[in-house]
């Protein structure tokens, strides 16, 4: 598959869920393909299934402010979820649902190949760190799977609003994630020069 919309196509066709019936859009994510960092959410929340985006609601335009602290924009990232459709009443998906939409999910990882991906809550870090608790660890880098991929630690968007005590504490990790950014770039023009 050459592109996002044929990988999108292919999955609807080829995931078997019960999810698919309930929703009025199938979200499965936007933003640049070329992006050097994926934030991966839970599941689509009721305007996510309303407008088929991810992160629309509430939590998405926090989400946007801390992407703007950092200089960057929803453009310059892409943003899925683990689910692509909204589990009835807003709970959790379970996991036989993360696990039906795993292949999709690993498909966009393979397509797209970010720098570091960004898990937004313990549904998402599971598929990438299932023994790590957020509280323990956020606003940390992790090496994971046969290609070190960056895995940075986040608690989802939602939490501060829901508590305002963690919106600092989002905008403090969004921070430590611009400097990791910022010293793999270093990195790489220094490489670049040796050659």
């Amino acid at each position: 598959m050459k592109t996002l919309d044929e990988i999108n196509q292919y999955y609807v066709e080829n995931t078997e869920s019960e999810l698919f019936k309930g929703v009025k859009n199938i979200v499965p994510g936007e933003g640049n393909p070329n992006a050097d960092i994926m934030f991966i959410g839970e599941a689509p929340g009721a305007v996510e299934d309303k407008l088929g985006r991810p992160f629309v609601g509430p939590a998405g335009k926090f989400l946007d402010t801390l992407l703007e602290s950092i200089g960057l924009k929803r453009e310059d990232v892409f943003i899925t979820n683990v689910v692509k459709c909204r589990p009835p009443n807003n709970r959790d998906p379970s996991d036989e649902e993360k696990k039906a939409f795993k292949p999709w999910l690993k498909a966009q990882i393979e397509f797209i190949d970010p720098k570091v991906f960004v898990p937004l809550g313990r549904h998402a870090l599971a598929n990438f760190l299932p023994n790590i608790t957020i509280s323990k660890v956020h606003g940390q880098i992790f090496k994971v799977g046969r290609n070190s991929r960056a895995v940075f630690v986040m608690y989802h968007p939602a939490v501060a609003l829901y508590n305002g005590s963690y919106r600092e504490i989002l905008l403090s990790d969004m921070k430590n994630l611009k400097e990791y950014l910022e010293k793999e770039k270093a990195k790489e023009e220094k490489q670049l020069k040796m050659f």
